[in-house]
């Protein structure tokens, strides 16, 4: 059963953010890899996984449709080796996030441990439609103009 966020019908089209948000409550809970997520600039943001043991070959980021998802597998390289403790896996992980539209990533980077991806958030530009209310029997329906300028 799914709980409607957006039940006034003044909210028209908003029936995709219900969906993300439900993606977004469904994603693992687990907290393998850390990760923080840092402003760096206005527009700018940086996702930062800690992925400590893995190659860059070992990672793969995809951009889904509006998820941005990070793959981790490591091989098994343990062969011939003897541990007499083994507390650092070769687990594999899967990271989604989930971005507003128009988001777009920028570029992303491996450093000592740490998986970076930089994001660029648009600014939004203001948008002022007229529409032109006509007498009925005009052959009805509602023209629109562009921008308005002023």
């Amino acid at each position: 059963m799914t709980t409607r966020v957006f039940t006034s019908p003044m909210f028209l089209g908003f029936d995709h953010l219900e969906q993300m948000l439900e993606r977004a409550s469904k994603s693992s809970s687990d907290g393998y890899p850390p990760y923080n997520i840092e402003q760096i600039s206005p527009t700018g943001l940086r996702i930062t996984l800690a992925v400590a043991g893995f190659t860059m070959d070992d990672l793969q980021i995809t951009q889904e449709d509006n998820q941005l998802v990070i793959r981790g597998r490591q091989s098994d390289d343990s062969q011939g080796r003897v541990f007499l403790h083994r507390g650092i896996a070769a687990r594999q992980f899967q990271r989604a996030f989930v971005m507003a539209e128009g988001i777009e990533v920028r570029g992303a980077w491996l450093d000592n441990g740490l998986l970076h991806i930089d994001l660029a958030r648009p600014q939004p530009e203001s948008r002022v439609k007229t529409i032109q209310i006509r007498r009925a029997g005009n052959g009805g329906g509602a023209v629109v103009t562009g921008p308005r300028e002023d």
